[in-house]
């Protein structure tokens, strides 16, 4: 099935106000944000690509492992950085020396970039790419556009 970028536009926006909640992943009533990336995968794929294990709200930050970067580059195509585009998937790591373990999808580039994401406190919102946001971004991936 080939994907086009609007569509996960379409369907990322078709998110926003859904409240969230750790583990969940069901559009209006609650998600975190593996959770959106997991409801836009199925809603452009029909399945997700792998059973997600339960995770603790501290993910793999005891271990010291990259896991959500790990499941990305299984899934997803890594893209570098300066290359993003609208529909892109970005992973973000919150805090330095720790796990990267936030993502969200690109939703306008250009010179006031968005990006769309499940942020504990607020639901699935819409917010600028700002410096500080920018700052934590380590990875780009674009969705397997023509193998979903």
């Amino acid at each position: 099935m080939t994907v086009r970028r609007q569509d996960i536009l379409d369907e990322v926006r078709s998110w926003l106000g859904t409240p969230y909640v750790h583990q969940a992943s069901v559009k209006g009533a609650g998600t975190d944000c593996l959770g959106l990336l997991r409801g836009v995968w199925r809603a452009l794929a029909g399945c997700e690509p792998e059973a997600v294990p339960t995770y603790s709200m501290d993910w793999s930050e005891p271990q010291g492992e990259e896991r959500m970067w790990d499941a990305a580059r299984r899934h997803l195509i890594e893209k570098k950085l300066n290359d993003m585009s609208a529909g892109d998937v970005l992973l973000f790591r919150m805090r330095d020396g720790r796990v990267a373990k936030h993502v969200g999808i690109i939703s306008k580039t250009g010179p006031v970039p968005r990006f769309i994401h499940a942020y504990s406190g607020y639901g699935v919102v819409e917010n600028a790419l700002s410096d500080p946001w920018r700052r934590r971004v380590v990875a780009c991936f674009e969705f397997p556009l023509e193998d979903m």
